[in-house]
């Protein structure tokens, strides 16, 4: 059973943008040991030893903002933070419940800063009185003290992001089993699945050079304003197929003479569901 998440909005790690919002957030403030007030400490603990001097007192400099009830603003701790979500990419961190044990999953795919500047986020919207409690929490973890005080909690860290897209809210139906392709980028790096789906690549197929480079450069030739198929967004969508040919060519190497030597194959997992 889900008890707390927070759905943190952020620029993709290879991208020269630094853009944070929030998705979405579900923290409980009260009740034994406070699963909101858990969820905010653990990511806090998990990302904030990450940080440099300067970047922490940039922090401090935010969170006594929200303390104060002012307005988040729009430009912190060289990140823009908007409401926006729109080509971001996500980083999910929940508790759960499971049969009596308490289960904090975080989703550490993404860089660290973003995910501390999402729970900001997440905690300035909560009411004045979950505010305080949420508050208190990330206090704490910053300054050093553990949120794991009740025993027996499993911390489950998720490398590679959540690519199957679950109801985040008590009480949403969902039925187990996602599309079949869905299922396919399970074990893929969601930073290469991004770049695979950016150039029109489906799970499992071949990478090779010669067919990222060709599928660039008509992409690039769709989106180019001379052709005029496409008025907004140019820039934004030439900077994501460049990056993302970049991305894709470095994993597959060195060329080689040899055309089947110079392939990388990236499928999913070889299990699947029943």
């Amino acid at each position: 059973m889900l008890l707390a998440e927070i759905l943190v909005r952020h620029s993709r790690k290879h991208m020269p943008t630094r853009r944070v919002a929030l998705g979405s957030a579900y923290l409980p403030m009260t009740g034994l040991g406070a699963p909101g007030a858990l969820l905010v400490g653990a990511i806090i603990r998990e990302f904030v030893d990450a940080l440099d001097d300067e970047d922490r007192d940039a922090l401090e400099v935010l969170l006594r903002s929200v303390a104060a009830g002012l307005v988040v603003p729009s430009i912190a701790v060289r990140h823009r933070l908007q409401r926006d979500t729109h080509g971001l990419d996500r980083s999910r961190h929940r508790v759960e419940d499971d049969d009596g044990r308490l289960i904090v999953e975080l989703d550490v795919h993404g860089s660290p800063l973003p995910q501390l500047l999402g729970v900001v986020l997440a905690v300035a919207a909560l009411p004045p009185t979950a505010r305080h409690t949420g508050l208190l929490a990330l206090r704490r973890a910053i300054d050093g003290q553990s949120p794991y005080q009740r025993s027996g909690i499993l911390v489950r860290r998720l490398t590679e992001g959540l690519p199957i897209e679950i109801p985040w809210a008590p009480g949403a139906t969902w039925q187990p089993g996602a599309p079949r392709e869905e299922y396919e980028w399970v074990g893929v790096d969601s930073e290469q699945r991004w770049a695979m789906e950016v150039l029109g690549m489906r799970a499992g197929l071949v990478l090779r050079r010669d067919d990222i480079n060709r599928r660039f450069r008509r992409l690039l030739r769709d989106a180019h304003p001379d052709t005029g198929t496409m008025k907004a967004g140019v820039a934004e969508r030439i900077e994501a197929l460049a990056t993302a040919r970049d991305l894709l060519i470095a994993i597959v190497g060195t060329v080689v003479d040899d055309l089947d030597d110079s392939t990388t194959r990236y499928s999913g997992a070889e299990s699947r569901p029943a």
